[in-house]
């Protein structure tokens, strides 16, 4: 199994089915709850960012493709340590591409400007040599806890999002590299 079809599963897991709760903000086609209408969100695909999209008629090969079109390419997946690569990818899932590649950049001091560019990607290279991958990791992590606890739909989803962060190191090292 490649790590793209490795960390779709995990990440999938965490995501879910279909689901319309009202008050998340993603299951709006406006972005916000009452904006637009609401048609929820299905493996993590949201009306929000998909607005025009059949949410409750995608299929998992349907979620698959925009996943690796949209997040994985775009956070270049196949070119991060596999463990940084799940915690990147479900960032840019679960907090947008742009959030997930500035924690990026600012995990491995970089110009946190949204692109990753070869002072990027050499940055990540040089990181991970040192440490391992493990302090990017935990850098990574960090910033993105207290982006989320920030968030004023903290105090509905945080729980829920605290157990995803706490899971996903422990996910990552169960991951098979071949």
């Amino acid at each position: 199994m490649s790590i793209f079809e490795q960390v779709f599963t995990i990440v999938l897991g965490h995501e879910g089915g279909f689901d319309t709760t009202p008050a998340d903000p993603g299951n709006w086609t406006g972005g916000a709850v009452g904006h637009g209408v609401l048609k929820g969100t299905a493996w993590g695909i949201s009306a929000a960012s998909y607005p025009d999209r059949d949410i409750a008629g995608l299929s998992q090969a349907d979620a698959a493709s925009i996943y690796r079109l949209d997040y994985w390419n775009r956070v270049e997946g196949d070119a991060l340590p596999p463990p940084l690569a799940l915690l990147v990818f479900d960032a840019a899932v679960n907090n947008g591409v742009g959030h997930a590649i500035r924690w990026l950049q600012s995990a491995v001091c970089v110009n946190p400007d949204g692109q990753i560019g070869p002072a990027t990607r050499a940055a990540i290279v040089s990181a991970a040599a040192r440490s391992g991958g493990a302090v990017i990791c935990a850098e990574f992590q960090a910033q993105r806890l207290a982006f989320m606890a920030s968030l004023p739909t903290w105090r509905i989803f945080g729980l829920g999002w605290a157990r995803r962060l706490c899971q996903l190191p422990y996910q990552s090292m169960n991951m098979k590299v071949d």
